[in-house]
């Protein structure tokens, strides 16, 4: 009988989650999110869970172009502090390094 609670709190025992990405080296770095809406931002890294909540500071968004979604435009706008829900985060990369070039699979206007 005594056993029995043992067994109990084995099973409620939860191991922790980790998570698939090290953020770790990215910390007080700039880092570029993308999220499930379209938006995106940049700021630095201060911190992060395993469930991939990051909070940011220095924050700037890219606006879009109210005609179409999904074209970036040049506007920006400062959020300052923001914590970003993990659920909602598609994409995450260094600003250090990264290059935008034209999509391989639209077709080119000639």
């Amino acid at each position: 009988m005594s056993s029995a609670p043992a067994q109990q709190g084995d099973q409620k025992e939860k191991k922790r989650k980790e998570s698939i990405l090290d953020l770790s080296k990215y910390l007080e770095k700039v880092i570029r999110v993308k999220f499930s809406g379209g938006r995106e931002a940049a700021g630095v890294l201060k911190g992060y869970d395993p469930l991939l909540n990051l909070v940011l500071d220095d924050t700037t968004e890219f606006l879009r172009d109210p005609d179409d979604p999904y074209k970036l435009t040049e506007d920006t706008r400062m959020l300052g502090l923001v914590v970003c829900r993990g659920t909602s985060v598609v994409l995450i990369c260094p600003v250090d390094g990264m290059e935008s070039i034209p999509n391989p699979f639209v077709p080119q206007e000639s």
